[in-house]
């Protein structure tokens, strides 16, 4: 099984700067190859406003879509589809073109979170879809629903934290993922170690990090 992610930006059009926003989305890019989980293709830029990668779990699909979220700038936001199922290549004179029933799952899953955001959760950001090769389409009721199911529920939440949290408590969020104490990111924000501490347990950002340890084993 392969895990197929596809990312767009939020309100790429909206956004003033579109080169600047794309080398700063560039370089959270860069960071994720460093500080992320193993990744089979990493995530890279397409066409437009979308990017894409593929994962050998679903786990460090999971992982790699909460550091990117915690790394992206004020001002600019992604939405993640994670599709399972399989991934391959067709030839092509241009290059390989991407196939495969994980890229459908994902592509339905990024229309889905972007649909729910837009209805009725507008912190919606990510969302996991398998393709059922019986009903023709990403289904959550078939192998292994219920696990989808529970894994799409935590990302609700995840992101509804992740999206009410400021620049700087998402840098120190992705901190202390990353292991940093709360007194190294007091030095490197310039602030007390107090102040680190009430800004991670005030915005829900512990949660975060507890999930993280756990997805990561």
């Amino acid at each position: 099984m392969a895990v197929a992610v596809i990312v767009d930006i939020v309100g790429s059009r909206r956004i003033a700067d579109r080169a600047s926003a794309q080398r700063a989305i560039d370089g959270v890019l860069q960071r994720l190859v460093e500080d992320g989980p193993p990744v089979d293709v990493p995530l890279h830029p397409i066409v437009g406003d979308e990017m894409q990668g593929v994962y050998p779990r679903r786990d460090a699909a999971l992982l790699a879509t909460l550091l990117v979220q915690l790394a992206l700038p004020d001002g600019i936001e992604c939405r993640f589809g994670i599709g399972l199922g399989e991934a391959g290549e067709i030839p092509s004179a241009s290059g390989g073109i991407s196939e495969g029933t994980a890229w459908w799952a994902a592509r339905a899953a990024v229309e889905d979170v972007e649909a729910l955001a837009a209805r009725t959760v507008p912190s919606a950001r990510t969302r996991v879809a398998r393709w059922s090769t019986v009903a023709g389409s990403s289904d959550a009721a078939s192998e292994g629903g219920d696990d989808l199911r529970m894994v799409n529920a935590y990302l609700l939440a995840r992101d509804h934290l992740v999206t009410q949290m400021s620049e700087r408590t998402r840098r120190l969020t992705y901190g202390r993922c990353m292991g940093a104490t709360q007194r190294s990111l007091a030095e490197a924000e310039g602030i007390t170690q107090s102040a680190v501490s009430q800004a991670l347990t005030s915005s829900g950002a512990n949660a975060v990090v507890e999930g993280f340890r756990a997805l990561r084993g």
